[in-house]
């Protein structure tokens, strides 16, 4: 099994593996802008969770390689265009670059994760990538079956069973055998076939850590339902949201929106009676909530709609004065992360039936 860090020092082995940019969401969601294909510098500092100026310092030293691999600086025209054609549809959410923007494409940003070394982030993309790259190598290709019908075999069974194969009733017998007749080798031979059952001992432990990654992977299950909530635009956000309201029981589910919401996008009630008042803001995920937000939606939920159940529904996360408020005065901050739970299927608590 290779290290990780030698994706650090390879360029040729950096290469094969660009194509597997699914990675990406596998290890965190990946927030993109409105075009739905690209990300800007702070993006992806906020996603492997590094400052902007390392990023900035990556792309200095590796210019090249990363514009091969899909990142671009937009300038003059083409970024009045972009703006005006990509920006200006969510102006709350992006922030407007005056001179240049560089973007960088889904191969570009799994590009840096092979070249950030001090990032939690990019180091687990890399074993990862890895880890895929080894199963891919190793996995067996043959189909002992019906050729006409796929094998329908876990990837685990199969992996468990080649091993087993390989190691366990070819290489290891036929060390037996020879040691049972050769004198003169003897002593060799033992040792010969306890190196192949150390190794065969450290791919089994090796495929029981890929297993425990891959269950890893599975309890996060909610990347891919929030990178199409990021690809939203705020009138489709509020309807899927008033669709999560409906699917917890709540009734008379009415989206309001426009400008004559009253500082509420989505009116309800609970299965028990509760007025609820939600305010949807699909922000980017770098983005956060202030408390300004809050404070605005207090006054319109609690004074005008009077409402019971208060939801600030957000796509981004919370800052700690905004959370601090919110529970002050009895408003529900779906934050970022708990929005990947509700999404996923998970209830929120505070519209169970009180019943």
């Amino acid at each position: 099994m290779i290290n990780e860090t030698v994706l650090l020092e390879s360029k040729t082995l950096r290469d094969s593996v660009l194509d597997r940019t699914h990675v990406l969401d596998k290890v965190k969601a990946l927030s993109l802008l409105p075009d739905g294909m690209h990300v800007t510098t702070a993006m992806v500092a906020a996603y492997f969770e590094v400052t902007a100026d390392t990023v900035r310092q990556v792309k200095a030293r590796h210019h090249d390689e990363l514009t091969h691999n899909g990142m671009m600086t937009l300038q003059g025209s083409e970024l009045a265009r972009f703006k005006r054609d990509i920006l200006s549809r969510y102006p709350g959410s992006y922030p407007q670059p005056r001179s240049s923007l560089t973007l960088y494409s889904r191969r570009a940003v799994l590009n840096i994760a092979m070249l950030l070394r001090d990032s939690t982030v990019a180091q687990e993309v890399r074993v990862y990538l890895l880890d895929m790259e080894y199963l891919a190598r190793t996995q067996p290709v043959e189909n002992s079956g019906n050729p006409s019908r796929p094998d329908t075999r876990s990837l685990d069974d199969r992996i468990d069973q080649r091993i087993t194969q390989v190691l366990g009733t070819t290489v290891v017998p036929l060390f037996n055998a020879l040691i049972e007749t050769s004198g003169e080798h003897r002593r060799e031979l033992i040792s010969l076939r306890a190196d192949v059952q150390r190794v065969e001992h450290r791919l089994t432990q090796h495929h029981a850590r890929l297993r425990r990654l891959e269950a890893l992977r599975a309890d996060r299950a909610v990347a891919g339902g929030m990178a199409s909530l990021d690809v939203m635009n705020g009138r489709e956000f509020e309807q899927h949201v008033a669709a999560l309201l409906r699917r917890d029981g709540c009734a008379e589910v009415a989206v309001q929106g426009g400008h004559r919401d009253r500082g509420v996008d989505i009116a309800a009630r609970t299965a028990d009676g509760r007025r609820v008042a939600v305010q949807c803001k699909r922000f980017a995920a770098h983005s956060s909530v202030g408390s300004a937000d809050v404070q605005r939606f207090i006054g319109s939920a609690k004074v005008l709609h009077r409402a019971d159940v208060a939801l600030f529904v957000a796509t981004s996360p919370f800052t700690r004065d905004a959370l601090a408020l919110a529970a002050e005065c009895g408003i529900t901050a779906v934050h970022r992360g708990l929005l990947e739970r509700w999404n996923a299927g998970t209830a929120l608590q505070v519209l169970q039936d009180l019943r």
